[in-house]
């Protein structure tokens, strides 16, 4: 029978009720964290979506078609079907999510990024690409020197000079065909193979044939909604192709989880019933500060005309510049110190300033970039090249130790494995350690970005604008971002009626920005958990 108090001899004394009063300490301190944070949320939440100016018939209405319905199925499913249940809501979730990334994207091709400009580096891609498949595998009997040469040939001469043809082409497709091939194409495989599952050829052609017409009905049936032909094709090749795909292919795979498509359609179909019952009936809904007009307008001096529409886009030119800088460099340097350099005291050396460069003030990146690209290299300030190359900076540290973690994760029995059958280390790390290790890299870089995005001092550091009028259309333009443009409403546009409306609706667009890309590095992390 166990004591409440003892002695174990080498360890000292023993409390059951010091481990309890323990315990519930730590439950303390976490459920006070948590809600503290809650009420915070809601409070910002509260002044810009201002939920209670809508009538009591707005709420009564999308009450009895959504907030009940969904209780009632997601109780009924908890009970009897939870793993229906989790698969559901990850429909759901990924279509809002996926929905919003959409949006993004549609952002690029209507101002920043032409659809033929896209076309024609795309197509230049592929075709560099097929030509460096075609000079390595039909002509090995050429020696290394001549298919090296060969294949920078043939991507040079695709990069610098197709898309140039292409785009001097004095007719060429419509806008929203030209997205299909190019951007629907690619998703219409992905989807295809994995609805598919493990039928036969002619399956998941049709499969991908099926994906590629659904993806290319956005140029018909956008402008019978109201949408015009680009926006929506970018949203059914983003977010509703690739939804349905995962949601009719992981049904094929598990039909027990066929529930979980009803507790989706509950939620998706009681939103619209709602809305057009509201509409119907004529229910005023609430009158946010988060609405159409403020993610599509530009900065004004008032707070009921200001929007955020360039600071989003400038955050999304933003991300990409610094994952295209950061996410080479920082996989090739932990791969390099992970599976190539020796333990010696310079690799060491290395690893402890790694380490310390990760938890450096981003306000020192701001003066790095200040000082290397702008001082030094005598680049402009504020631009989209420099903003993004110091923020990658800021996030390299972060993305080299996520990823030496994830390639230590690999089991060191599958690369002696891999060496037994004849392997070298090079094949061994691309064929065997990489692909392992590539969710919990993609995991961290994701992460990495999260925290990128929701910076403001380096980019204050660099001379990048608060406020801006227009998106930036290269990397040499002028940008600002989300975080700096809430700053700017805080501190520049210092007056009452920013603070109440303008500044809690840029917060609350940064915040479901955020929490939607650690969403998406959770779903990897316990994916990849679960592969294991």
């Amino acid at each position: 029978m166990a004591t409440e108090e003892r002695t174990i001899d080498g360890f000292g004394h023993v409390s059951r009720t010091v481990d309890t009063a323990f315990r519930y300490l730590l439950l303390a301190a976490t459920l006070f964290g948590i809600v503290a944070l809650a009420i915070l949320l809601i409070y910002v939440a509260n002044d810009a979506i201002r939920p209670l100016t809508a009538d009591p018939g707005w709420h009564l209405t999308f009450l009895l078609t959504l907030v009940l319905p969904t209780l009632v199925a997601s109780g009924y499913l908890l009970r009897t079907d939870p793993a229906s249940l989790r698969f559901g809501a990850t429909v759901v979730g990924t279509l809002a999510v996926s929905t919003m990334f959409a949006g993004g994207a549609a952002m690029i091709f209507v101002d920043i990024v032409s659809p033929i400009t896209w076309f024609a580096y795309v197509l230049a891609l592929c075709l560099a690409l097929a030509g460096v498949v075609a000079i390595e595998r039909f002509d090995r009997r050429l020696p290394f020197t001549a298919r090296f040469v060969g294949a920078g040939a043939v991507i040079l001469l695709a990069l610098f000079v197709i898309p140039g043809l292409v785009q001097s082409l004095p007719v060429y497709p419509t806008d929203d065909l030209l997205l299909t091939v190019s951007l629907g194409a690619p998703v219409a495989l992905l989807v295809g193979r994995y609805v598919s599952v493990d039928d036969g050829r002619r399956r998941r052609l049709l499969a991908v044939a099926g994906a590629l017409v659904a993806v290319g009905l956005g140029g018909v049936v956008g402008p019978l909604v109201g949408v015009t032909s680009v926006p929506a094709t970018v949203l059914l090749a983003v977010a509703v192709v690739p939804t349905g795909g995962y949601a009719i292919g992981h049904v094929r795979r598990n039909p027990g989880r066929r529930p979980g498509l009803g507790f989706a359609a509950v939620i998706l179909g009681g939103a619209v019933v709602g809305a057009v019952l509201a509409e119907v009936l004529g229910f005023a809904g609430p009158q946010s500060w988060v609405d159409w007009g403020f993610l599509t307008s530009a900065h004004s001096g008032t707070a009921s005309d200001a929007g955020l529409y360039p600071a989003i886009g400038g955050s999304i030119l933003l991300m990409v510049t610094v994952a295209a800088l950061s996410f080479p460099l920082g996989v090739g340097a932990a791969v390099y110190l992970e599976e190539y350099a020796p333990d010696n005291r310079l690799t060491r050396f290395i690893d402890v300033n790694i380490s310390n460069l990760a938890g450096v003030p981003s306000v020192v990146y701001g003066l790095l970039g200040l000082g290397v690209f702008v001082a030094y290299l005598g680049q402009p300030t504020g631009t989209v090249l420099i903003g993004g190359a110091t923020l990658a900076l800021l996030i390299l540290p972060i993305v080299i130790i996520s990823s030496r973690e994830a390639l230590r994760s690999v089991p060191d029995e599958m690369r002696q494995a891999s060496y037994g059958m004849g392997a070298t280390r090079w094949q061994t790390i691309k064929n065997v350690v990489l692909p392992r290790a590539f969710p919990g890299i993609l995991t961290g870089t994701i992460l990495a970005l999260g925290r990128a995005i929701g910076e403001t001092a380096p980019l204050i550091m660099i001379g990048a604008p608060n406020v801006l009028f227009s998106l930036p259309t290269a990397l040499s333009s002028k940008v600002s971002a989300m975080p700096l443009q809430v700053y700017a409403w805080a501190s520049l546009f210092a007056s009452e009626p920013f603070y109440q409306a303008a500044v809690p609706a840029g917060v609350v667009v940064l915040l479901v920005v955020l929490l939607s890309m650690n969403s998406i590095a959770i779903v990897l992390r316990n994916k990849y958990e679960a592969d294991q």
